[in-house]
């Protein structure tokens, strides 16, 4: 598979994640996406278990094809494959949130584990830093991990069910934690159309 097709995987992944959550819940009489979390979509029980372990699964396996798209340019850059690794532990996490279905304590841990793959923009931008032919993609990975670490900080309210910070989000917390996912996952799409946008040398990757 061509180095230009498996970058395309990213924005796929965004896109079944999107669908999913927007269609899925559909499935659950009384839903709330405003107050409740995107697990309750495929909890114990639910009419949409099954569909939406599927979804994050197939989710992950996209992630899987855009984590090796990453180690391919990394390598041709000389630069570590740090991001890539982590796009792949985010694969994961997403796919082990989908198997163990919420209230399963496996699920919170799969669920703590993504702030491990939430630091691959961070890390791409650490690592290709120097590079001048990806420039515009160093850019935008700066930009995307200080959005996500704003609603990393965000969510993590929920740790404290007695903090005056959750007392507030409490009503909203569904939007809250979807503004988490939406801030990583719209990085998938947007990374390919800068990569796309202002490609590096053709000589550096024939494949593309």
């Amino acid at each position: 598979m061509s180095l230009k097709l498996r970058l395309w995987f990213g924005p796929a992944a965004a896109s079944l994640f999107v669908l999913g959550i927007v269609l899925l819940p559909l499935m659950v009489p009384g839903y709330d996406p405003v107050r409740q979390t995107v697990s309750e979509i495929g909890e114990m029980g639910s009419p949409a278990r099954v569909p939406f372990a599927l979804m994050l699964c197939l989710v992950a396996a996209c992630v899987v094809v855009l984590a090796t798209a990453l180690r391919a340019v990394s390598l041709r850059l000389d630069r570590p494959a740090w991001a890539a690794w982590l796009t792949a532990c985010m694969a994961v996490s997403a796919a082990g949130v989908g198997v163990f279905d919420y209230p399963h304590p496996l699920h919170n841990w799969f669920g703590l584990s993504e702030l491990i793959g939430y630091q691959a923009p961070l890390a791409l931008a650490l690592t290709w830093r120097r590079e001048a032919s990806v420039r515009g993609v160093v850019a935008f990975s700066w930009v995307m991990s200080a959005v996500v670490w704003a609603a990393i900080l965000a969510n993590l309210a929920s740790l404290d069910r007695h903090s005056a910070v959750w007392l507030v989000e409490q009503p909203v917390y569904g939007l809250i934690q979807r503004g988490l996912f939406a801030s990583f996952s719209s990085g998938w799409p947007a990374f390919r159309c800068s990569f796309a946008a202002k490609p590096p040398d053709r000589s550096r990757f024939p494949l593309m």
